[in-house]
């Protein structure tokens, strides 16, 4: 995942609105989103280590992770990231609970990014900066640096997404924001290691290369009553769209 655009009660009707691309080498074995048999958890699935980028469960209880783009990100012996989402949406402790918990073992992963939220409250927390911070109301991005760090996808994104909510609440119009594949310009670039060339390909919202992209665009909506609806399109490759997933459900207290 590497893109999470939400907004947090800025409508009385929908507390939580998140839309967001996993980007992912097209080779790595995914399952798209499902109700999964080991969980009470909707989520699409990576197949090679078990855990999940992006997840709902029918408490109400909401994941998402990102990598933080560093040297040494790969670094190996890490424990996969996507094991953050999945014990969270597997277990039955507060956010703040889960993240203070967490904060104590948090180098076992390279750098993440973890937006959890438990219906009451949202959260987030990266091993780069190691203190939980109590989402307030607004609209926030998370790529792949730190927390709302204005990145030309990230800042046009989080502008589109206000604009598009302000007069109805659309996933399809939602999915439309996810699968713009502009670059921006180099000066607007940040810098973060990778070579230019790289960091162009990445600046835009939609990835698109022959090994590596977008390889789902999600949206999930939580409304005041209690109903979850998750959106999602899969992408086999740069060129051809995969399956189109739409599940709705209520919470379960």
């Amino acid at each position: 995942m590497c893109l999470i655009l939400f907004a947090w009660q800025q409508r009385t009707d929908y507390p939580l609105i998140v839309i967001a691309n996993r980007d992912e080498y097209y080779a790595r074995p995914t399952r798209d989103a499902h109700w999964w048999e080991d969980a009470d958890v909707f989520a699409g699935r990576d197949l090679e280590a078990g855990g999940t980028w992006l997840g709902v469960n029918r408490r109400g209880r909401f994941a998402a992770v990102t990598n933080v783009r560093e040297a040494g990100g790969m670094t190996p012996g890490k424990r996969s990231r996507g094991e953050l989402t999945r014990a969270y949406l597997a277990g039955s402790e507060s956010a703040e609970a889960y993240l203070q918990e967490l904060a104590k073992r948090d180098q076992e992963y390279a750098g993440f990014n973890l937006l959890l939220g438990d219906g009451d409250s949202l959260w987030f927390y990266s091993n780069r900066e190691h203190q939980p911070r109590r989402i307030e109301a607004g609209v926030y991005g998370i790529s792949n640096g730190r927390f709302d760090e204005p990145w030309p996808k990230l800042k046009s994104g989080r502008e589109e997404l206000a604009a598009q909510i302000a007069d109805a609440v659309d996933h399809h119009q939602l999915l439309e924001i996810l699968t713009d594949h502009r670059v921006a310009a180099d000066h607007e670039l940040p810098s973060t290691g990778v070579e230019l060339d790289v960091e162009r390909l990445l600046s835009s919202r939609f990835i698109r290369s022959p090994g590596y992209g977008t390889r789902a665009c999600s949206v999930v909506t939580i409304a005041r009553s209690g109903r979850v609806t998750f959106s999602e399109q899969n992408f086999i490759d740069a060129e051809q769209r995969g399956a189109a997933v739409q599940q709705t459900f209520d919470i379960v207290d």
